[in-house]
């Protein structure tokens, strides 16, 4: 099946694809940037359960393979009477992992302030919500600015484990999946379905690329 052809059939349902990766990526993104950041804020808290509980979080969803996190939203919580829909299955999945990785990008810019800073918004009497809210995030966003782009892009290729579940309206890849199930779309499918992936990603890149010009702490 040629490209005008497969488009001329499946060219409205490439279209939903697309805005479900979107609205996936989006939503996971946010919903990993804001545990990001609260599990950054419990690794540098002076209290050390909460230090211990961020790293824990961090070394368990860094490591744990995407497709094995779906397959436990999915299969194993209905046996303890836990039943969620497939797209909240999948915005789980894909946002408890890149959530670690937002930490961990967090964390090193946060390594990138001077410490002079820190100590003097303490001797004026900063507590450390404060140090923390208007000192230390602050600038650890504009210091993680490139490696967030990065992650975000990544979180968008993650959304490829939609596929897995028989999601309605389906995901880029699930798309594929549904095609080559149905007819023989072959090669082109997956082609025009990357070109839609790289695409995006290129768009992502060139927003990140401003913004850090923008943020960016010269030294």
């Amino acid at each position: 099946m040629g490209v005008t052809e497969l488009l001329s059939q499946y060219g409205d349902k490439y279209i939903q694809a697309l805005f479900t990766t979107w609205k996936l990526t989006a939503l996971a993104f946010a919903i990993a940037f804001v545990i990001g950041v609260l599990v950054t804020v419990m690794r540098v808290s002076p209290l050390k359960p909460l230090r211990v509980v961020g790293d824990i979080y961090v070394h368990i969803f860094r490591n744990i393979p995407g497709a094995s996190l779906l397959i436990i939203l999915v299969y194993a919580l209905p046996y303890l009477n836990v039943v969620w829909s497939y797209f909240t299955c999948v915005l789980i999945a894909v946002s408890l992992i890149p959530a670690a990785f937002c930490s961990e990008y967090l964390m090193a810019g946060i390594n990138t302030i001077d410490i002079g800073q820190i100590e003097a918004a303490r001797s004026i009497g900063m507590t450390f919500t404060q140090v923390i809210s208007k000192v230390v995030i602050p600038q650890a966003l504009r210091a993680s600015v490139l490696p967030l782009t990065n992650l975000l892009v990544a979180t968008m290729l993650t959304t490829a484990l939609a596929s897995q579940v028989p999601l309605n309206p389906r995901d880029l890849t699930g798309l594929v999946a549904h095609i080559n199930t149905h007819a023989v779309g072959g090669i082109t499918a997956f082609v025009i379905s990357a070109a839609l992936y790289c695409a995006t990603a290129v768009v992502i890149g060139q927003i990140g690329n401003r913004i850090d010009r923008k943020v960016r702490i010269l030294r």
